[in-house]
């Protein structure tokens, strides 16, 4: 009996060499129930594992590629690039910014020369033909085929047209730091997207090593029970932790499918992609302990506060261009023709011109409620500038804070984790001992797993708060808009 029992361990041994053993935690027998002589020695792999559960980047498993194609590896600049290119928001953006520009074009044109051309052919029902009725003044109809030409040019209204002119410009302005700022708000989630899939390929590793680890203390106490060297309660407890472990596993594998797919819609792809992503962890920021300067920053450099400001002058101009149209307009006319075939009473060439002077009298206010109105317009863009102001420095704050929180949430899961894996090492010893059971050991297990996880959410979690910190101050990017600025 006593040859057996050494055969048996040395066959266990054996099995232990080629196990997975890089991924496990190996359980020992119960000192109660097995000599101290038939333990078995894991200190290797819990060497293997302390060394795994110490703070440092998480491999990441790469993911399944579609049926048909591999996937395709993806940077962070790359996938910035390809969200600017496809993402449809962007492109909205920047019709509507061009769009506003030609809405400048058309209020610009009318401080430009208006030229006509004219043509007409008519036939009287008499020489004597006069239109009666219809108009204060009565006009005599000849029987004609001409043609000749009208060139209008404002001289003055006073400032109603550069007025306005000036404040569709400014409308267009607002509408391209609207385009910009909409890059921007797409540069944000393409950060969180993407950072938020290195995260779940990382969780997904750790629940990998998990089930891995789990299914060899299964394994090795059904092997003990078998042989009477452990109690069923043992495979039991190894049989739940081995399906928590299964269950974590399939809640990471979703979690990063759903990663995976938020961050193909926000490149702007309908169908799902596969992606290779390839982790660049920036440099860590350095803002200081001094939140003034962001907020300066921020009230400088955010898109949308540009875009509330020309939105808030835009409004003024347009104040004035109505304030304007009660004052006269004066304008030069200058018509000229030919009369090819023509009724003896008429000339067989015409060349006239003249100063046109218009000016409003009496509108029934019409003309004052627009003003009022554009001013009340104005006032009111300036309270919601006023608003917008206070909100970036709310954000910019709380960001600022958010980010400080990551750091020292990483840094307390980094420690965590250390703690974590001692303790692990110190159950495993005491269950190899024979002073503990193995509920004790499977929670020491799920302890540093939790942590693990803890770690790797709060890396990732600092690298997003960055980014958002980023874009609270409007450092997203620093590129023109499309559409450039109007004529």
């Amino acid at each position: 009996m006593s040859k057996m029992k050494r055969d048996f361990v040395i066959t266990l041994a054996c099995a232990t060499s080629i196990s997975l053993a890089p991924l496990g935690r190996a359980l020992a027998a119960d000192a109660d129930t097995m000599p101290k002589s038939h333990l078995l020695d894991l200190r290797p792999v819990a060497a293997v594992t302390l060394a795994q559960a110490q703070p440092g980047p998480v491999p990441m498993p790469t993911p399944a590629p579609a049926p048909g194609s591999a996937p395709q590896p993806l940077t962070l600049e790359q996938a910035h690039a390809i969200a600017l290119k496809n993402h449809p928001g962007i492109a909205a953006a920047d019709y509507r910014a061009l769009a506003a520009g030609e809405v400048f074009k058309q209020a610009r044109s009318g401080l430009l020369p208006q030229v006509n051309l004219y043509g007409s052919v008519v036939q009287a029902q008499s020489a004597n033909t006069r239109i009666m009725a219809g108009g204060l003044n009565n006009p005599s109809v000849f029987n004609r085929a001409a043609f000749g030409a009208g060139v209008s040019q404002l001289i003055t209204d006073f400032g109603r047209t550069s007025n306005l002119a000036a404040s569709f410009k400014l409308q267009a302005s607002a509408e391209s730091q609207n385009a910009a700022t909409t890059r921007e708000q797409v540069l944000l989630a393409v950060d969180r997207n993407y950072f938020g899939v290195l995260q779940a390929q990382a969780v997904e590793n750790v629940a990998r090593q998990t089930v891995d680890t789990r299914q060899l203390l299964l394994d090795r106490v059904s092997i003990l029970a078998a042989n009477k060297l452990k109690s069923e309660l043992d495979v039991s407890f190894a049989r739940v932790a081995l399906e928590d472990g299964k269950l974590l596993l399939q809640k990471a594998q979703n979690d990063f499918d759903s990663s995976l797919a938020s961050l193909s819609a926000v490149l702007g792809y309908r169908e799902q992609q596969q992606f290779n992503l390839v982790e660049e962890t920036p440099p860590p920021i350095g803002y200081g302990n001094d939140v003034a300067p962001l907020v300066d920053k921020a009230l400088r450099d955010r898109p949308e506060l540009a875009s509330f400001r020309d939105e808030h002058d835009a409004a003024l101009r347009l104040a004035r261009s109505l304030r304007d149209a009660r004052l006269p307009t004066i304008s030069a006319v200058i018509a000229t023709g030919d009369a090819p075939s023509h009724d003896v009473r008429l000339p067989n060439s015409y060349t006239a011109g003249g100063i046109q002077v218009s000016v409003p009298l009496f509108a029934g206010g019409f003309y004052q409620a627009r003003q009022h109105e554009a001013e009340l317009r104005a006032k009111a863009a300036a309270e919601s500038l006023r608003t917008v102001e206070d909100d970036v420095t709310r954000d910019v704050r709380i960001a600022w804070l958010n980010l400080n929180n990551s750091r020292e949430r990483l840094r307390t899961t980094q420690q965590l984790s250390r703690y974590a894996a001692n303790a692990y090492e110190l159950a495993e010893a005491r269950y190899k001992a024979g002073s503990s059971s193995i509920v004790e050991l499977s929670q020491a297990q799920l302890e540093l797993t939790s942590a693990q996880i803890g770690e790797t959410s709060a890396r990732y979690d600092v690298l997003i708060q960055e980014s958002a910190l980023n874009y609270e101050t409007g450092g997203m990017m620093g590129a023109a808009p499309l559409g450039g600025s109007p004529d």
